[in-house]
């Protein structure tokens, strides 16, 4: 993964999930819904997080929301 989080945002818990009661998955960003996942793909989801450490888990959804880096997105560092 060492080449995946070069600036460590994945240890930070930028995307979380729920799961309803319907075995539907809601994936978040910052707080934000940005995909909802039902029926087969939120049992991939699920399997495919299952037993994985935090990191990983990040990796995951970020995957699967397409949420990678690419270059052009300014840190809110400085941001008043």
């Amino acid at each position: 993964m060492g080449n995946i989080d070069k600036r460590n945002r994945l240890s930070e818990e930028v995307f979380t999930y729920q799961l309803t009661k319907d075995h539907k998955v809601f994936i978040y960003w910052k707080g934000r819904r940005v995909t909802i996942l039902s029926g087969k793909a939120s049992q991939k989801f699920l399997n495919s997080i299952e037993g994985k450490d935090h990191k990983e888990t990040q990796l995951v959804m970020a995957k699967i929301t397409r949420n990678f880096k690419h270059g052009n997105e300014k840190d809110n560092i400085n941001e008043p």
